[in-house]
């Protein structure tokens, strides 16, 4: 059963039926909450397609040998007591 088989006077009954259940303040705080999570829902869509299809960034190697020569670069820290 799709969208063509709906006629004016069935989407017409389906409105109704919503307004009364949900009132006509809350229609379009519904509205809101479902257009945000079908704006989320392709983001998320679209971050997983392009985590698909880029390549993964290459490994950084660090070495260690040059962490002992910038420690030896860094200042002394001040002593607040004496």
């Amino acid at each position: 059963m799709g969208l063509q088989n709906f006629g004016f006077m069935e989407i017409m009954i389906i409105l109704v039926i919503v307004l009364l259940l949900f009132g006509a303040k809350r229609i379009p705080e519904i509205a809101g909450s479902l257009g945000k999570g079908i704006n989320e829902f392709k983001r998320n869509i679209s971050d997983a397609q392009r985590q698909i299809t880029e390549p993964p960034p290459a490994p950084r190697v660090e070495s260690r040998a040059a962490e002992p020569a910038a420690q030896e670069d860094r200042p002394e820290p001040k002593r607040l007591m004496q």
